[in-house]
């Protein structure tokens, strides 16, 4: 995040103070926007390129939002490391860089420029675009980009959703059609995703199998993504129609469903859901 040391990328009508910035590409992308690259990229009407997009969200100076894409990639990911590490960086694309400026931001962000008034959508110009503005999912309401909100949230904090899981809790259930999966276990402060001694959850068999169709029928790209995770596991992540997984190749699975709303549904390791997180991680895209 800029923070409020934003920097100014100077476009043809106007400054755009920069509030921060995030990744459009396959292995990274705002999960918001869909649940693989190409439909992030059809989301803001955008061409999926191999290299993916800079997303760079900032006010102009009458305070209105912008969402300006570039293809200066490398450029974006600097930035951004750069702040995660608590540097300062100026992040000021080159306009010949510049792909798109679309209204709105596509994210919540917390922080505005001061000195310009308070963010909001800029005047509809259709001259410039007739798209909508752009604006963060209600997270009032459980839906598709809610549920990937979710599974975001639990990637990022997997230790503390881990925790909350006792190994015996997972008691050994049938595996219809050789599914492997055992009964699942609710965290903490969760909505229960299945009671004891109930046959798994009908949703985790349904996703393990459309997970496991996916080690032989490729999946839009970004359906799967890997990550660094500690020691040598991976984060490992893959989305389909209605749902999201998060997991540890050396641990268990967490998923979510769009019928389910606001359920966390944790999967224990059994016979079958090692060897399918090793086959999926294969096939994920992984960051640059």
């Amino acid at each position: 995040m800029a923070g409020t040391d934003e920097a100014v990328a100077a476009t043809e009508d106007d400054a755009l103070y920069v509030l921060t910035a995030v990744l459009l590409t396959p292995a990274q992308f705002p999960s918001v926007l869909g649940d693989d690259y190409p439909e992030a990229c059809e989301a803001l009407g955008l061409t999926p390129l191999a290299d993916g997009y800079g997303l760079v969200l900032g006010q102009d100076g009458a305070g209105a939002r912008w969402t300006v894409v570039v293809d200066d990639v490398s450029l974006v990911a600097v930035a951004i490391a750069s702040w995660d590490c608590g540097m300062e960086y100026d992040l000021s694309p080159d306009e010949r860089t510049v792909v798109a400026a679309l209204p709105g931001w596509p994210l919540a962000v917390a922080v505005a420029t001061p000195g310009v008034p308070a963010p909001h959508d800029p005047e509809p110009d259709p001259e410039l675009t007739d798209r909508p503005p752009l604006s963060p999912p209600d997270t009032s309401t459980w839906g598709p980009a809610q549920r990937r909100l979710g599974a975001d949230e639990i990637a990022l904090q997997w230790a503390a959703w881990r925790e909350q899981i006792d190994d015996a809790d997972f008691a050994p259930a049938p595996a219809p059609d050789g599914a492997g999966a055992e009964e699942p276990a609710p965290p903490a402060g969760a909505t229960a995703g299945a009671e004891s001694g109930r046959t798994p959850h009908s949703g985790i068999r349904r996703v393990l199998a459309e997970a496991r169709f996916y080690l032989d029928n490729p999946p839009p790209l970004g359906r799967v993504r890997s990550s660094f995770a500690s020691g040598e596991a991976r984060t490992l992540r893959a989305d389909g129609p209605g749902w999201s997984l998060v997991a540890r190749t050396d641990d268990i699975a967490f998923v979510l469903l769009d019928d389910e709303p606001g359920e966390v549904l944790p999967v224990g390791r059994g016979p079958e859901l090692p060897a399918l997180l090793e086959a999926l991680d294969k096939m994920a895209v992984r960051p640059a």
